[in-house]
């Protein structure tokens, strides 16, 4: 099975903001050959807070080779509404939507800076915390 990671909004501004480690994650899978798996909604979200500046890098990691945008489509929606529901993480579309495809891609870690929204979703979720 081919492993991976699972990139939230927080992860991917950090990486369009050059800090180190996101920038490290991305390169390193960009060098290795492994999977980075960004929900549409996380990326949405990241285009929403990204400064200006900042979001050519958004270009950039949505065109790796490596990346792999997640649709949300009906299934997922809702899945993910169910989600939100069952935790009462209401308007939290972005966490629900990186959790339901971290369900579905068990020991792919999601790299995130804000764990605490997404294990109020799943508790069992495999997380990998931005310092």
């Amino acid at each position: 099975m081919i492993g991976g990671r699972i990139l939230d909004s927080s992860a991917i501004v950090g990486f369009a903001a050059s800090s180190p480690y996101p920038q490290a994650v991305v390169w390193t899978a960009a060098e290795q050959g492994i999977v980075l798996a960004v929900p549409a909604c996380a990326l949405a979200e990241a285009w929403s807070k990204a400064p200006r500046r900042d979001r050519d890098a958004l270009k950039v990691l949505r065109s790796l080779p490596v990346t792999v945008v997640l649709d949300l489509d009906q299934e997922a929606a809702h899945d993910v509404g169910l989600i939100l529901s069952r935790s009462h993480q209401h308007g939290k579309l972005a966490a629900g939507h990186v959790t339901w495809c971290a369900q579905r891609r068990r020991g792919w870690p999601v790299v995130t800076g804000e764990p605490r929204p997404l294990l109020a979703m799943d508790s069992t979720l495999e997380i990998d915390r931005l310092p």
